[in-house]
């Protein structure tokens, strides 16, 4: 099964509130993860995390199904190419 490059987009309201339970979904995924890049909103109550995957077909798309079952999250995915083997 081919893999490859995602992208992802993860916006987090009420951060403070929130932040915790993002972290676990994405170390459930972690083992995919290639980088993940977050920065704080201008409001300071909200975040957004950029991460990049290496993810099989569905993975990406599970990681999304399980963010956005938090409060206060929206994530979509991308996926851009077939990862080189």
């Amino acid at each position: 099964m081919s893999r490859d490059i995602c992208i992802v987009g993860i916006l987090v309201e009420e951060r403070a509130c929130y932040a915790p339970e993002v972290q676990q979904v994405i170390t459930k995924y972690g083992s995919q993860v290639l980088s993940r890049s977050g920065i704080p909103d201008p409001s300071k109550s909200r975040g957004i995390i950029t991460l990049t995957m290496e993810a099989h077909d569905n993975e990406a798309e599970a990681l999304v199904e399980d963010l956005e079952r938090v409060d206060g999250v929206t994530a979509k995915a991308m996926c851009l190419v077939e990862a080189l083997d």
